[in-house]
């Protein structure tokens, strides 16, 4: 019970690596605000864990936009009384080489991925600045550290969230708030799951383990972040990734 009666929001928390984090955290003792843009599936989800007996909850967010956002953060303070836990999780791909990136899909993925993780931080430190405590972990990538293939607009917005989450650990460290990140490698989830069997054998031999990540090795990285155990970690960003990264 590493996070017995903490408060914790997590976006896109209704598939992948999101709900892993849901469930790892519930069965952690936390109370969680699954928030995703899916409702259908968040609130299909939410169910099957409050029905094994977890204290969740389902909340609809845009992370795009500021107004959903903060109607988000100001129901989960209604329904759980505080926030004490912020995973800044939700991300897309609209995948695509220099010449033939548009952009509009170039400014959907910096719209969700790294505006909304702004959109979410800044919505949520007024009540652990209040508190004088928390927790934020934001969700980079390694292709934000290295760069990848056809990944312009991802790998730009990662990039910045490790910008931020250093940004960010300065800012609020002296207030109580530790601020880091992860930066998965190759995880398997719904995006890797239409990825041909080749491409897939290749991606595992250039990982020093020999296997993709589970939505379950990201899950415990936030869990290790969110914990007392992480307390004197600041402006960190963790790689799990199998090895790729060295």
């Amino acid at each position: 019970m590493r996070l017995k009666d903490k408060v914790a929001i997590i976006t896109g928390a209704a598939n992948g690596i999101g709900l892993a984090a849901a469930k790892t955290f519930a069965r952690e003792g936390a109370k969680v605000a699954m928030a995703d843009f899916d409702e259908e599936t968040g609130t299909k989800r939410s169910a099957e864990l409050s029905a094994e007996g977890y204290d969740v909850a389902f909340f609809q967010v845009n992370v795009a936009d500021r107004t959903s956002v903060d109607s988000l953060v100001q129901n989960v303070l209604v329904h759980f009384g505080k926030i004490d836990i912020l995973i800044n999780n939700a991300g897309i791909t609209r995948d695509g080489m220099l010449h033939k990136l548009s952009a509009e899909d170039f400014q959907k993925v910096v719209d969700v991925n790294l505006t909304g993780v702004f959109h979410c931080a800044q919505a949520v430190v007024p009540a652990m600045v209040q508190q004088g405590s928390g927790r934020i972990i934001n969700t980079s990538s390694v292709s934000g550290i290295y760069g990848n293939v056809g990944q312009t607009n991802y790998a730009a917005t990662k990039a910045g969230v490790v910008g931020m989450t250093k940004t960010w650990a300065k800012e609020l460290g002296r207030k109580g708030i530790n601020v880091n990140a992860v930066a998965p490698g190759f995880i398997e989830t719904g995006m890797t799951a239409a990825v041909p069997a080749k491409v897939i054998e290749q991606m595992k031999m250039l990982v020093p383990l020999g296997r993709l990540g589970l939505p379950e090795d990201i899950a415990d990285a936030y869990l290790f972040l969110a914990s007392d155990e992480s307390k004197y970690i600041n402006g960190t960003t963790l790689h799990v990734d199998g090895g790729i990264m060295m």
